[in-house]
């Protein structure tokens, strides 16, 4: 055979080869999942960022065919389960329940990881922080209860979570949009909504700006009221309770939230599968009847529209804890 036959024959015979490869490898992709999928919860079992999680990937299994496993990895104010997604390999099979505490633990200078070290998904869950007091407050409305500490800044306390978390930064924010000084009301710090709310009741402080769900059960108790929720609108199950801007003028809103990522860089192909999904999740009447029966607020974003909101909340929080003094950088 010729040299110049040799190698035409060569080059068709690599490229039939190539195009045989090419044609094997769009089933796999097309494929995914073909094994168990791993998602990772950042806070502990029975608390409701581990229950949202749960039935997340309860259903998004049925959609997808493959069983998930939810882990807890605890530890770090949260920094060890958001470090233990963030560090795994972007190929679809370990996703993780990211919470509003990845814009809030690396301006402390807890860790280096912000919301870019992910691929967002799905915005799930978005609970906006209430402002409650003892039902025997004479405080009947959020702008009575600024108008007093104004006038006497330093003889309320407020607790509810820990010294820099979300509802100690969801009341300095709204005292800084109010033209108080944060520290006009003490902090303090307590292991959550459950403890600060018990010392509201017993009277050992007189805010405790949680969620409202976190509240609920001693609202129905007659022992705690809501005055305003901190969000842009009434939560749909509490509909009697007035907005923050409603009540004082003051635009400040904030919220826990809780959404699906993945490590930074998963293929645009496995990263759409995923967002619809999880949109099929997020529409079915399963997930929304769980999460109204526990008075989880429901709210979606998905893909750049979620990174973009994450964004945001991260530079809305670093705001208030530089005017806290508790941000490092």
């Amino acid at each position: 055979m010729k040299r110049r036959t040799f190698v035409r024959t060569c080059a068709l015979a690599l490229t039939a080869v190539g195009g045989l490869l090419a044609m094997g490898q769009a089933p796999a992709l097309a494929a995914y999942p073909e094994r168990p999928i791993t998602m990772i919860v950042p806070w502990g079992a029975g608390g409701g960022t581990d229950a949202t999680a749960r039935i997340v990937s309860s259903l998004l299994e049925r959609t997808l065919g493959q069983p998930i496993n939810v882990v807890n990895r605890t530890g770090g104010s949260g920094v060890v389960g958001h470090q233990a997604i963030a560090s795994s390999a972007p190929d679809g099979y370990t996703l993780g329940l990211a919470t509003v505490e990845i814009g809030m633990m690396h301006w402390q200078g807890l860790t280096q990881l912000t919301y870019a070290d992910y691929t967002p998904l799905a915005l799930m869950n978005e609970d906006p922080a209430g402002l409650q007091v003892a039902q025997d407050s004479p405080y009947n409305s959020a702008k009575d209860l600024l108008e007093a500490i104004r006038a006497k800044p330093g003889t309320m306390k407020a607790s509810g979570t820990g010294q820099g978390g979300i509802w100690h930064l969801a009341l300095a924010g709204m005292l800084q949009d109010a033209d108080i000084a944060p520290q006009a009301v003490a902090w303090v710090p307590s292991q959550g909504a459950a403890p600060g709310l018990q010392d509201l009741v017993a009277g050992g402080v007189q805010i405790a700006p949680c969620s409202i769900p976190e509240a609920r059960s001693l609202i129905d108790a007659g022992r705690v009221k809501s005055l305003a929720i901190m969000a842009e609108k009434r939560h749909p199950l509490f509909p009697n309770i007035p907005t923050l801007k409603e009540q004082t003028g003051i635009d400040w809103t904030m919220a826990a939230w809780r959404g699906v990522v993945a490590p930074k860089g998963l293929p645009d192909d496995i990263a759409q599968k995923l967002t619809s999904a999880l949109k099929q999740v997020y529409d079915s009447a399963e997930f929304k009847d769980f999460m109204n029966q526990r008075g989880f607020g429901m709210v979606y974003a998905s893909g750049e529209q979620f990174g973009t909101f994450m964004s945001e909340s991260n530079d809305s929080l670093g705001k208030v804890m530089k005017a806290v003094g508790i941000a490092r950088q």
